[in-house]
């Protein structure tokens, strides 16, 4: 069994980004919000549990063993909506409000800073599973609107970090674009709740996927496996070009505007020149080396999941232009469950033990964990696969999630409510 091993940030290095060398501010108020990552880490480990547990019931209620749910639109919609905009953002902001001012060589966020926009996004989830449960259209109608009030804090907190001039735009300056994206595909799924048409609900599926969360986990992975592959690994020469990370955004916003127009088998080749140069990333960042520290193996192996879930987006497109439409939702649950969750559960644990004053070690409940993801991927894509077994799959999938997520909310909660162990800011 590998063992685990402490990654030793290098000197001048901070742990959640590149070097910078502005000081922490002392934290003012509750514990809760000496650091902006800590009160969005919180929230997107409830709002897990918020939006899968109803998620469970109804794949047990179509599996036939349990009385079905009402919902107010339809359950996969909602499931959409709840996944690409209630979940993974509340992790993207705390990292973001924590990792780009030290990419641009400025100050760290004051954790007061994310208050105002913590409790927008809060309140307004809060409406929306309120909603999901009473049915009435305007009460989740109302929650996204006090949803898109913080989203759009976030984003004005973030500009003036974003078009700092300097190499780092290369990252912040994207990052900022994908989530003001992120704000117009809630505008879209805001007309729809108010009455307007089911296009508007999927252009807002598609933009939530395409142009928002796709484009930030590609920028955080080119700025961040490199970097702390170099910070591990002795020897380690970081492998970062500008084009790698050109061809990827283009490729996803090609098929972003094709998904919008319902149009998206066209995107293919853009799919498979894709595919090529995310396989190609993970073999210059050497994936097999990262293996022996757990906690940078888990990046490493979620970053499989992008190269893996293009290449099936790309054979499903053409195969469905020669008139053989096949794999189903597989290419999206790839992309989601596999690459999105396995990265953020490394990331998370990752930044939530470097910035709580913690050995930045990931034990064998962390490392199991999160090769249990893996494996709730593996059962969500094989569903599509096997149409006699997709219920009973299903179930286990779904369950499987909660399962491998609950221990680890419940190891990381508390971190977020203590001081540091270090006695130091933040």
């Amino acid at each position: 069994m590998v063992k685990p091993i402490s990654i030793q940030p290098r000197s001048g290095s901070a742990p959640s980004g590149a070097p910078s060398s502005a000081t922490p501010p002392a934290p003012s108020g509750p514990v809760l919000f000496a650091a902006p990552h800590r009160p969005m880490f919180l929230a997107g480990v409830v709002q897990i549990f918020l939006s899968f547990l109803p998620w469970c019931w109804e794949m047990l209620a179509r599996a036939g063993v349990a009385p079905g749910l009402t919902w107010p639109w339809p359950p996969g919609w909602v499931h959409g909506l709840l996944g690409l905009y209630g979940i993974f953002p509340f992790f993207v902001f705390g990292f973001l409000l924590t990792a780009m001012p030290r990419w641009q060589g400025m100050p760290d966020t004051p954790g007061k800073q994310a208050q105002a926009p913590w409790l927008l996004l809060v309140t307004g989830w809060a409406l929306v599973d309120l909603g999901l449960v009473l049915a009435p259209g305007w009460l989740p109608a109302l929650g996204l609107v006090a949803v898109l009030a913080g989203w759009g804090r976030v984003l004005h907190a973030l500009w003036p970090v974003a078009r700092k001039p300097g190499a780092s735009r290369l990252h912040a300056l994207p990052a900022w674009t994908a989530l003001a994206a992120g704000g117009l595909g809630l505008v879209c799924w805001l007309g729809f709740a108010l009455g307007g048409a089911p296009t508007l609900a999927r252009a807002a599926v598609a933009i939530g996927l395409w142009w928002m969360l796709l484009p930030l986990f590609m920028v955080v992975s080119h700025r961040m496996i490199p970097f702390f592959s170099s910070s591990a690994l002795p020897n380690y020469t970081p492998w970062r070009p500008h084009g790698m990370l050109h061809l990827l955004l283009a490729a996803s916003a090609l098929h972003g505007l094709l998904a919008v127009l319902d149009q998206a088998a066209w995107a293919w080749p853009g799919d498979l020149a894709a595919a090529g140069m995310a396989g190609y990333a993970s073999y210059r960042w050497q994936l097999r080396r990262s293996l022996s520290v757990r906690l940078l193996g888990m990046l490493h192996l979620g970053f499989i999941w992008l190269g893996i879930s293009w290449a099936l987006y790309a054979a499903q497109g053409l195969a469905q232009l020669l008139g053989h439409p096949m794999l189903g939702l597989a290419p999206l649950h790839a992309l989601t469950v596999g690459f999105f969750a396995t990265l953020t559960l490394a990331m998370v644990s990752r930044v939530s033990l470097g910035h709580s004053g913690r050995p930045l070690v990931a034990d064998s409940l962390t490392w199991r964990l999160a090769l249990a993801v893996h494996l709730v991927a593996i059962l969500r894509v094989a569903a599509e696969l096997w149409p006699t077994g997709q219920a009973v799959l299903l179930v286990f999938a779904s369950f499987g999630w909660v399962g491998v997520f609950m221990p680890w909310a419940l190891r990381l909660l508390p971190i977020y409510l203590r001081a540091r162990v270090d006695g130091r800011p933040g």
